[in-house]
């Protein structure tokens, strides 16, 4: 078919069209008003020569009403033609129309009101009243585009009030929100928000930040370098030391705070580092005199500190405490009549709680500066585990503590009496963790009813009632972490080589992660990945959304303490062994061999320090001498001209 034959038919097929419409419109009204007037005659009655019916003797029959009309083929261009009137929103046009369709509906069997005649699906009639009925058709298409749409500050709500709802959000959120549209970018880019993020991070005045653009670019720098940090962490990207001691033997227990790390050897020495300051040497913690009395210096049992202090207990009952910022020389010393089974420090006080055998002895220090035994008290059972309530201080000043001591859990005030918060009897508690309201404790479970697992019990701090219990494992529970976790979120550890992250509402295992190959010792979570370490040696980093494995590190020793921050990660392998058989060239030798001894790792995120290249892999094709050497070296350092 040619081009003319084409336009001809196309101009014969409009021609078409336009006279069937005029023609169905003109009978249609013709037909409306032959039924009008036959409904008026119907109200005035039968006049005078008329018969019963109604109708003359002589009239001719009324004709019949013509066949329903089909929908015209060009209705289906009217939704094409609004689109290119500007009509873009359907659900804006049937808000605006909602109120005369109704309106028209209920007075529709009303004489003289618009009421519309009938037709078939896909047709927009018009009635007397001259009211527009939306047909199926263009119903269904405008629910669709109703569900695409997001009719959100577009139709009724003011700026002011978006802005005061974007208040809420942090900037995590806000940049969340502006990839939503353009116009939640615009809200979520504007000035008053992002001032007021400063304002909120302890910046007072403009002075102090710097003019707009500056302010702006320090918010933008804070947001890259945490990109930057997320980047490092999964790509282990950083700046690793080993902090050692070689005099001071094998080490015993190592514990950290901030940026303090604090480390006991089986020589009786103590030591104190500062990673803040990348500084070497170590900080030389002297003992008490009468500690060094007892002859040999005893092996360090347990060390522990805070901001403020830092404490370590020795074999036979001796405790020292020094001051992080005075010095060397210790500030207390306390004396155990028997060896100290455990130990646990205030988070942001000056308090120290220990335990031997049957007695919980609690040492603080005043305003002044002066030690003293807040309280001392006597259990039925042996204490095996302490733990300071976070923001747990009484109107007096003392601490809460809680001490698990065989299958029971206390909750220790000074001046009461011991309160028990959990007691199975038989089931002896496994590990301890505290929040600022809530209580975890693991149970190794001995009944009768050998399928029900290791438990791990949930406690309300404030009522002393149960919430949940966790879990249902066959391996005894080792660690649990609440305090360090997202809300309503508990990470665990168990012996059967499991690290699960359990949900506190519905009490069910939302994370199971397997990838050790003894019991793990030590587990931590923050809001995207997931740090344990386990008896063999190995600390894993995880990625908790897609639930898979970083990378991983090993060293000879199980791994007894585990702890990162936002760019730093400090874990230290301590052996089980503390005098092992020819762990020395001689004898008399007071040193251990390096593989004996256990090791400290600090690893520093916020360096952009990788891993360290060889010369060959850097090589180009160009260079016959550095390419004969290498072994399936393509990717990914090769350099390609």
């Amino acid at each position: 078919m040619g081009d003319k034959d084409l336009q001809e038919f196309r101009q014969q097929w409009e021609e078409e069209i336009s006279g069937r419409g005029c023609s169905n419109r003109g009978k249609g009204s013709s037909w409306e008003e032959r039924s009008n007037s036959k409904r008026r005659r119907r109200q005035e009655g039968p006049g005078p020569g008329c018969h019963g019916d109604g109708e003359s003797p002589g009239s001719e029959p009324e004709p019949e009403p013509p066949p329903a009309r089909s929908p015209p083929p060009h209705n289906y261009l009217r939704l094409a033609v609004s689109l290119l009137e500007g009509r873009t929103s359907p659900l804006r046009d049937r808000i605006q129309s909602a109120g005369r369709r109704g309106s028209s509906r209920r007075g529709a069997g009303k004489p003289g009101e618009g009421g519309g005649g009938g037709g078939p699906a896909g047709r927009t009639a018009q009635g007397p009243g001259g009211g527009q009925r939306e047909s199926l058709l263009d119903q269904l298409i405008s629910d669709l585009n109703e569900i695409n749409e997001i009719p959100f500050f577009d139709i009724d709500l003011p700026y002011e009030l978006a802005l005061r709802i974007f208040a809420y959000l942090g900037r995590t959120e806000l940049g969340r929100c502006a990839q939503v549209s353009k116009t939640w970018k615009v809200i979520a880019e504007d000035e008053v928000l992002w001032y007021r993020h400063c304002l909120k991070e302890g910046y007072k005045t403009k002075a102090d930040i710097g003019d707009f653009i500056g302010w702006k670019a320090v918010l933008r720098d804070s947001l890259e370098k945490e990109q930057t940090l997320q980047t490092n962490w999964k790509n282990r990207i950083g700046a690793a030391s080993q902090l050692h001691y070689d005099v001071g033997g094998i080490l015993c227990d190592v514990h950290s705070c901030n940026e303090m790390i604090v480390s006991g050897y089986t020589s009786g020495d103590v030591r104190m580092w500062d990673i803040s300051t990348w500084d070497s040497s170590a900080l030389y913690l002297e003992t008490s005199r009468s500690s060094a009395e007892l002859g040999l210096q005893p092996h360090v049992s347990f060390v522990r500190i805070n901001s403020t202090i830092a404490v370590a207990a020795y074999k036979g009952g001796a405790v020292d405490i020094w001051s992080t910022v005075l010095g060397r020389e210790p500030i207390h010393h306390y004396q155990h009549s028997q060896d100290i089974q455990a130990i646990a420090v205030a988070i942001d006080s000056a308090a120290v709680a220990t335990s031997s055998c049957y007695q919980v002895r609690l040492e603080s220090s005043d305003q002044r500066g002066y030690w003293q035994t807040a309280c001392q008290l006597e259990l039925q059972k042996l204490v095996g585990s302490l733990q300071f309530v976070p923001n747990g201080q009484n109107i007096d000043g003392n601490e809460t503590l809680l001490a698990a001591a065989e299958d029971t859990v206390y909750l220790l005030k000074p001046d009461t009496e011991p309160k028990v918060l959990h007691s199975i009897y038989g089931n002896t508690v496994t590990c301890l963790e505290v929040s600022s309201n809530r209580v975890a404790c693991g149970v190794r479970n001995v009944g009768w009813i050998m399928s029900d697992g290791n438990k791990v019990h949930i406690y309300c701090l404030q009522t002393a009632q149960p919430l949940s219990t966790l879990g249902n494992a066959l391996g005894d529970f080792t660690c649990v972490n609440l305090r360090d976790s997202p809300p309503y979120l508990a990470v665990t550890g168990n012996k059967d080589r499991k690290v699960r992250v359990y949900d506190l509402r519905t009490s069910k295992a939302v994370i199971s992660l397997y990838g050790h190959q003894l019991g793990v010792s030590c587990v931590q979570m923050d809001d995207w990945k997931i740090v344990s370490g386990g008896e063999e040696g190995l600390v894993c980093v995880w990625e908790q959304r897609m639930g898979t494995k970083l990378w991983e590190m090993h060293s000879r020793h199980p791994v007894r303490h585990l702890r990162f921050s936002a760019h730093t990660l400090i874990t230290a392998n301590i052996p089980n062994e503390k005098c092992p058989r020819g762990a020395s060239i001689m004898d008399d030798d007071l040193t251990a061999h390096r593989r004996h001894r256990g090791i400290i790792y600090v690893y520093d995120f916020s360096v952009n320090k990788s891993a360290p290249v060889l010369p060959i892999c850097c090589s180009s094709y160009d260079e016959d001498v550095g390419y004969n050497y290498n072994i399936a070296l393509s990717m990914p350092y090769d350099q390609i001209r």
